[in-house]
């Protein structure tokens, strides 16, 4: 099981990564300032939040889960850590915000794996109430005036890169640890394969299955901490339509929806092709209003593409 795992994503990780190679040959091509030192670091610097909330999105979608709520997450937890930030010094504060993420996750995770309702309809639900509680709490106004420190997160940097940057690598690189080589991600891979076969093994699939709505959770707020960080203020519309920047993001890296396949290394190469995208479109002069269809295109393509390789796979 485990040998097979590593070969299928291996397999993913080389696709993506030459989709990604030409992709990147391409708009290099088609536009001169692609390649600039700083539009590169601009690439960097935007497949920050979505690729945080990307690897919490892996978690759940290798279950067979989805987790709809993560927009809505990010704006609440930013709320709540800019109401912190003004009562408790900034570690504590950004504690506070990433247990409070934790815990929503903890309740989606907790109605899908224990009351058995569907993950779409819990997150669903769970998108409404959060955005609707981040207007609550913050009174329908933007939190403004963060201690200035804060933005050391951000701008702060080591060998070169900036500390936002270095945070999304580090991240990376715990979730791959976890999901190839500890026990916690092969069970997360067994339990979204097959979560029968994998409750007969003996596996705690129940917490296996809510432990990747807490990841999610948490890694939101993180995700949010560092906008309120780069731009020294919270609004209750944050993380509005991240929902679908993480799903395509996780899909177009090669994982299937309906669970036990992907990688962590797949989604950071599907976050890298869709910042390209975007930021390619942008270069060449192209309207904000077609990047949409982009988007959609691309995952559908990629849905199109893993469905016929994978079908192809099994009659061989």
């Amino acid at each position: 099981m485990k040998q097979t795992l590593t070969r299928l994503s291996s397999v993913l990780e080389i696709r993506m990564a030459g989709l990604a190679l030409l992709i990147a040959i391409a708009l290099s091509i088609a536009s001169p300032y692609f390649l600039t030192a700083s539009n590169l670091y601009n690439l960097m610097d935007q497949s920050v939040v979505v690729g945080i909330v990307a690897i919490g999105m892996t978690f759940v979608i290798l279950t067979g889960g989805i987790d709809l709520s993560v927009g809505s997450v990010m704006g609440l937890t930013g709320i709540l850590l800019g109401l912190a930030l003004r009562e408790f010094p900034i570690p504590i504060a950004i504690v506070l915000a990433i247990a409070s993420g934790a815990f929503i996750g903890s309740i989606s995770g907790t109605l899908v794996s224990v009351f058995g309702l569907a993950p779409f309809v819990v997150t669903l639900g769970a998108m409404a109430i959060c955005r609707s509680l981040a207007y609550v709490v913050s009174g329908q106004r933007t939190i403004s005036g963060l201690p200035e420190s804060l933005e050391r997160l951000v701008y702060d940097s080591f060998l070169g890169l900036q500390m936002n940057v270095i945070i999304l690598i580090l991240l990376y690189v715990l979730a791959w640890i976890y999901l190839s080589r500890m026990k916690g991600g092969r069970t997360i891979y067994a339990v979204g394969s097959n979560k029968e076969a994998a409750r007969i093994s003996g596996l705690n699939v129940q917490f296996y299955t809510i432990l990747p709505y807490i990841v999610s959770g948490a890694l939101c707020a993180v995700a949010v901490t560092l906008i309120a960080a780069q731009i020294g203020s919270i609004d209750p519309l944050a993380g509005n339509g991240m929902e679908l920047d993480a799903i395509a993001a996780v899909v177009i890296g090669g994982a299937s929806l309906f669970g036990g396949r992907g990688s962590i290394i797949g989604t950071l190469f599907g976050v890298l092709i869709m910042v390209m995208v975007r930021n390619g479109m942008n270069l060449l002069g192209v309207s904000p209003f077609w990047q949409g269809t982009a988007i959609g295109t691309i995952i559908i393509a990629a849905v199109l593409v893993e469905s016929l390789l994978s079908g192809r796979s099994r009659r061989k």
